[in-house]
C-alpha cells in the first residue's frame, strides 16, 4: 500500500482500520462479482455461437429456397406474391436484471394465433419452393430475436465486466 502522512493518535488508527476493513470486504465482493459475471458471460457466449450457427444455417436454407422460388417464377409473380405482408408481428422488449446488468428480453405475439397464416398470397401462380421459404423465415424469427437478445446481452456483460475488473484493480492498488 501507498505510504501516507497519518497523525500518530487512536482515534486516526481506529479511523483507518474501518477505511481498511471496509476497502478489503468491498475488493472481495467485487472480485465475486466479476468472478459471477465472467462465467454467466462465458455461458452466455456458448450460447450465442449454438444459436448463431443455428440460425445462419436456418438462413441459408431459406435463401436457398427464396432462390429457388424466384428461378421457378416470373419477377413480376415474386414480386406481387411477397408485396404485402399478411401477419402482423408485434414485439414486446422487456428487461431483466443479472448481477446489476440490464438484460433485454423479446417476446413476439402475432395478430393471428394460426401458423398458417403467413402466406400473403395465392397458391395458383406461386411455387411450392416459396411456401417453404416463407414458412423457414417465419420459423427463423423466434430464434433470431433470442440470438439479438443473447448478443446484446453479451455487449453488456462485457461491459459491466470491464468496469468491476477496474475497480477491482483500483482497489487493489490503494
Amino acid at each position: 500500500m501507498a505510504s501516507k502522512t497519518v497523525n500518530p493518535t487512536r482515534m486516526e488508527l481506529t479511523r483507518l482500520k474501518k477505511k481498511l476493513k471496509t476497502a478489503v470486504k468491498g475488493h472481495k465482493l467485487l472480485k465475486d462479482k466479476r468472478d459471477e459475471l465472467m462465467k454467466q458471460f462465458l455461458d452466455l457466449v456458448r450460447e450465442n455461437k449454438v444459436l448463431r450457427e443455428n440460425v445462419e444455417e436456418k438462413i441459408k436454407k431459406a435463401n436457398m429456397q427464396f432462390a429457388l422460388a424466384s428461378a421457378t417464377m416470373s419477377k413480376e409473380a415474386l414480386k406481387v406474391a411477397i408485396m404485402a405482408p399478411k401477419q402482423e408481428v408485434y414485439l414486446d422488449v422487456k428487461s431483466k436484471n443479472a448481477m446489476s446488468v440490464t438484460i433485454p428480453v423479446f417476446e413476439t405475439k402475432t395478430k393471428s394465433e394460426d401458423s398458417n397464416d403467413i402466406y400473403c398470397y395465392g397458391y395458383a401462380f406461386t411455387s411450392s419452393e416459396l411456401d417453404d421459404s416463407v414458412k423457414n423465415l417465419s420459423d427463423i424469427l423466434p430464434d433470431l430475436l433470442k440470438l439479438a437478445e443473447c448478443e446484446k446481452s453479451c455487449q453488456l456483460m462485457a461491459s459491466e465486466i470491464e468496469k468491476t475488473r477496474r475497480r477491482v484493480n483500483a482497489l487493489e492498488y490503494v
